[in-house]
C-alpha cells in the first residue's frame, strides 16, 4: 500500500510538472516587438521550419514553438498576411496561423508594360507566384470571351491601387481585375470613345502611345488631339515611339533609343506606325488613367504634327502644316547634333 501510495504520487507530480511544462510552452508570452503589433506574410505551401524562419526575428523562443506546434499538432500555416501582436503566445500564434486571418494589403501598380513584368510585380505584393498569375492573365479562353487578345491583354489593367486579400488566387486576382475594368469603362467613358471614334480597347492603345510621347499632363490632351487628327484623314501615325518599341521587340529591350533613325522606321512590325497605318494591335505601355482622360478629352485643333522642343525639355513645339513642322524639326535635330545626339 505504501508503495502504491508512494508511484501514484510520483506520478502525480510527474503529470504536475508535464502540466507545467505544456503549460508555459503554450501559455507563456513568446513574442517580442519594439511596437503594439507587426504584419507577416505567410507564403503557400511551407512547414514549420520555413514558418519559424519567418517568425524568428519576433519571437524570443523559436524552440518552445516548435514544440508548441507539435504538442498542438499543427503542421502547415494557412497562407496570408498576419497580424502578431506584442507579447503573444505560441497558443494564441498558432491558433491564429492555423485558421487563418484575412488581412487586406493594398495592391498597387502603374508602369508595368508587359504581362510578365505585371505578373512579376503582383507577386511581391500577394501570395500566388508570377507564373500562375501569368498564365491565368494569359489564358486564351478567358481573353477571348472578354474581347481581348494576346496583344492587348495589358489594358483590361487599370493602374490603381486596389484592396486585396494577401491570399487572393490568381483567379480572384483576375476576376477583381476585370470588375475593376468594367468599372473603369461606364458608360460615359464608353460615349467619349465612341465620340472620338474609338473602342475602350482602341482608346487604351492610343493612351499608351501618347503616355510615351510626353510626362506633361499639360500636354497629353494636345498630342491626344493631333493623333486624332491624323487618324480621321487617314494618315500615318508616324509615332515615334512605337518604332522604338517595335525596334525594341526586335532587337532587345534593353536597348536605349535616343534618336529615332531611319533603321529603327524601317524595321518591319505592325506596331512600326510609319510602315502600317491605323493603330497598333496593342499597347507600348500600360496606360494610366491621365492619359486615358486624354484621349476621352483631347483639345480641339487643327495641329498634324510636333516636335520635341530642345529648349523646353518635356515640352513639345505644334504644327498645322507640314513645312512649319520641317522647320521646327531641322531646329530640333541640329540641337541634337550639336550635343553629339547620334543614336
Amino acid at each position: 500500500m505504501k508503495k502504491t501510495s508512494l508511484y501514484i504520487l510520483i506520478l502525480l507530480i510527474l503529470a504536475l510538472a508535464l502540466s507545467f511544462v505544456v503549460n508555459s510552452i503554450l501559455f507563456t508570452p513568446n513574442i517580442q516587438l519594439k511596437k503594439d503589433k507587426i504584419y507577416i506574410d505567410v507564403p503557400q505551401n511551407i512547414g514549420i521550419d520555413s514558418l519559424t524562419k519567418i517568425l524568428k526575428p519576433y519571437i524570443k523562443s523559436p524552440q518552445t514553438f516548435k514544440l508548441a506546434a507539435k504538442i498542438k499538432r499543427f503542421k502547415k500555416p494557412r497562407p496570408g498576411r498576419y497580424e502578431i501582436r506584442n507579447l503573444m503566445n505560441n497558443h494564441q500564434l498558432i491558433n491564429r496561423l492555423r485558421i487563418g486571418q484575412k488581412l487586406e494589403v493594398a495592391v498597387t501598380f502603374n508602369n508595368q508594360n508587359s504581362l510578365p513584368d505585371l505578373a512579376g510585380w503582383i507577386s511581391r505584393q500577394i501570395a500566388p507566384d508570377s507564373l500562375s498569375l501569368l498564365s491565368t492573365m494569359t489564358d486564351p479562353d478567358f481573353l477571348k470571351s472578354k474581347g481581348f487578345t494576346p496583344d492587348n491583354a495589358l489594358l483590361m489593367y487599370i493602374p490603381n491601387t486596389y484592396k486585396l486579400y494577401y491570399n487572393t488566387s490568381p483567379k480572384k486576382f483576375r476576376q477583381k481585375m476585370w470588375q475593376e475594368y468594367q468599372k473603369f469603362w461606364n458608360d460615359k467613358r464608353k460615349a467619349q470613345a465612341k465620340k472620338q471614334g474609338l473602342t475602350p480597347i482602341e482608346a487604351g492603345i492610343l493612351a499608351s502611345i501618347i503616355q510615351k510621347e510626353s510626362t506633361k499632363s499639360s500636354e497629353l490632351p494636345r498630342i491626344a488631339g493631333v493623333y486624332l487628327n491624323r487618324l480621321k484623314k487617314g494618315m500615318l501615325l508616324q509615332a515615334d515611339p512605337t518604332v522604338v518599341y517595335a525596334y525594341q521587340q526586335q532587337y532587345g529591350k534593353d536597348l536605349i533609343i535616343k534618336r529615332v533613325l531611319n533603321k529603327h522606321k524601317a524595321v518591319d512590325s505592325p506596331y512600326n506606325t510609319y510602315k502600317y497605318a491605323g493603330l497598333p494591335p496593342g499597347p507600348i505601355a500600360m496606360p494610366d488613367i491621365r492619359s486615358i482622360e486624354a484621349v476621352l478629352n483631347p483639345e480641339k485643333h487643327h495641329y498634324l504634327y510636333f516636335v520635341a522642343d530642345f529648349n523646353k525639355p518635356g515640352y513639345h513645339i505644334f504644327s498645322k502644316t507640314l513645312t512649319q513642322h520641317n522647320r521646327h524639326a531641322r531646329i530640333y535635330h541640329n540641337n541634337l547634333n550639336r550635343n553629339n545626339i547620334y543614336r
